[in-house]
């Protein structure tokens, strides 16, 4: 009975497991063909959602071009090293040969990995040139790849560098035009979605999401010629004379653009490594000083306008010494007495001071304030200052007379060049702009022509020989300028020994083109007088800049020297000049 009944119950136990394991087969084949023929398209999705990233699309920054289109900032392609966290920690035997090729030790791979633990992106260096880049490459080390990034390129090198500023590595301005017009230029990035394997390369394109959209290019009013010039210049005297520093500003007097700015110490924009940031500060427009007596020609113009006074009017200029509130002003040379030209030509502060005590506080004041002190400029540049000019109910007799001669006031290089400008265009005040223009600018008139000419003809004879700014003659063109210096102001009062040099000019002075102011602060060697140590770089630069641009000349070699507008001045035949 026990044999007959195992026999029979062994065939139904076999069935049932092949029925089971059919039945799990039927399953599994329905599953399958549910899932690749009817779910494909949601697998698929659902694949490409965990492979597919979403990538930005760099482009190119605008170029920056000079006022005749030559490329003074570009940007470039470059590539950076970045890797998938994860894929590169698992790779340790290859941290050695990838380190060794980026400059980055162990300890520096494992502090980057563990600060983008759980993250699919990570740089590893940004910007690489492209040998570096192949040789990376070419390692075949998983989870390691490039990203196509721009850089930015300056060809003017430190020439332009505190004009045009730099970007950082992320291509967005930081300084100079390059921040002042971020938004003009800077590129928008698009979007690409991309697939990756399990180790983090990309295997395909999938779509470009978002196109990217290039930076606009931007064309300026520097002109490189008279950049070189001015930049070339500049550092010369500042090496000469063992300055702490200088700038210098080159204006066209017609339409109030920026042909030249430059300042030392320098920096160069392609190669910021261990610069301090002190070097990136565009000192001729943060950096303000007493301008000392290059504000004389302002103090003479309210005289004129005022009616009190013609270039021929006489002032008593006591001997060089006037006592005004119990403090005494100083002549550098004593005069018996001077023309209101004189004044001008001999540089006499008792002469400004006199006259300016003889005018309403308020009139001058406003002339000053018109002619753009203790206001913007309209430059547009980062970190622009606007001087100091107090209030006019502030000033007290004293304040009224230094003020007179360039105490007691402050500005900018920059500030200084507008205002000379002014003069040179006829008493119109144009706003300062870095950019090209294309139409006519507009100004606010604050002066009348007479008064510009005249006060123009006393400047010539500031830059005659007879004068204190002789150093700026150019040849062949008349040049009206001044010279300015400057104790500069420290915590303990004036310093016997620290100087500002300072020399404002204009040329051609029969029909003005071009303005140039020139800062040195504390020059320490051969001379700190400013038409010692300012009025020649203006001459240099003056000379090449008036060739450059084809300017003509106005004054022939043997042809008279000093306009014939004023009559001789009284007791000063013999006297040196002052500075």
């Amino acid at each position: 009975m026990r044999v007959r009944h195992a026999g029979v119950a062994h065939p139904v136990r076999t069935w049932l497991v092949l029925g089971f394991l059919l039945s799990v087969l039927g399953l599994l084949a329905t599953r399958a063909v549910y899932l690749q023929i009817f779910n494909a398209d949601y697998l698929q999705s659902q694949g490409k959602q965990r492979h597919s990233r979403v990538l930005k699309d760099n482009s190119h920054r605008g170029m920056i071009l000079d006022r005749f289109g030559a490329p003074l900032a570009v940007s470039t392609p470059v590539d950076s090293v970045w890797a998938h966290p994860a894929t590169l920690a698992e790779n340790r035997k290859d941290w050695g040969r990838l380190g060794a090729l980026l400059g980055l030790s162990a300890r520096e791979l494992r502090e980057l990995l563990a600060r983008h633990e759980g993250r699919e992106f990570m740089y590893l260096r940004r910007h690489v040139p492209p040998e570096l880049a192949e040789k990376v490459m070419a390692l075949g080390i998983d989870g390691v790849a490039l990203q196509r990034e721009y850089r930015r390129y300056y060809p003017l090198g430190p020439v332009a560098g505190h004009a045009l500023g730099f970007t950082n590595v992320d291509d967005q301005g930081q300084e100079g035009i390059e921040l002042a017009y971020d938004d003009w230029l800077r590129a928008v990035p698009g979007q690409r979605r991309v697939l990756r394997d399990l180790h983090g390369n990309t295997v395909e394109l999938v779509e470009s999401m978002v196109l990217p959209v290039p930076g606009k290019d931007l064309q300026v009013s520097l002109d490189r010629r008279i950049q070189y010039l001015a930049y070339r210049e500049l550092k010369a005297a500042v090496e000469r004379h063992r300055a702490r520093a200088g700038s210098a500003v080159v204006l066209d007097a017609r339409s109030g653009e920026v042909l030249a700015l430059v300042n030392e110490p320098d920096f160069n924009p392609n190669n910021r490594t261990n610069l301090k940031s002190q070097v990136f500060r565009n000192r001729a427009v943060t950096d303000v000083f007493e301008p000392g007596s290059t504000l004389k020609p302002f103090t003479i113009a309210a005289a004129l306008e005022s009616g009190q006074f013609n270039a021929r009017s006489m002032i008593d200029t006591s001997g060089g010494a006037l006592t005004v509130n119990g403090r005494t002003i100083h002549d550098t040379h004593a005069y018996a007495a001077l023309t209101v030209a004189g004044v001008i030509e001999k540089s006499s502060n008792v002469g400004a001071a006199k006259i300016a005590l003889a005018l309403n506080k308020r009139d001058h004041y406003s002339l000053l304030r018109r002619a753009g002190f203790g206001s913007s400029t309209g430059i547009r540049l980062p970190g622009e200052v606007f001087g100091q000019l107090r209030s006019p109910e502030s000033w007290v007799p004293i304040e009224q007379a230094t003020i007179a001669f360039g105490y007691g006031i402050s500005a900018t290089p920059l500030q200084l060049a507008r205002a000379y400008a002014m003069l040179a265009n006829g008493g119109v005040s144009l706003p300062v702009t870095m950019l090209r223009q294309t139409g006519a600018p507009v100004g606010e008139r604050v002066l009348t022509e007479r008064t510009t000419r005249e006060v123009r003809a006393m400047l010539e004879l500031a830059v005659s020989a007879e004068g204190t700014g002789a150093g700026a003659q150019v040849p062949d063109y008349r040049v009206a300028g001044k010279t300015g210096t400057v104790r500069k102001l420290t915590s303990q009062g004036y310093s016997e020994d620290k100087y500002v040099a300072w020399f404002a000019g204009i040329a051609p002075a029969s029909n003005p083109r071009l303005v140039m102011v020139v800062a040195v602060d504390e020059p320490r060697s051969g001379g700190y007088f400013g038409g010692q140590v300012a009025a020649p770089v203006f001459s240099r630069v003056m000379a090449g800049a008036l060739r450059l641009l084809d300017i003509p000349a106005d004054a022939p070699r043997g042809a008279p020297s000093r306009p014939v507008l004023l009559v001789k001045n009284v007791g000063s035949a013999h006297a040196e000049p002052a500075q």
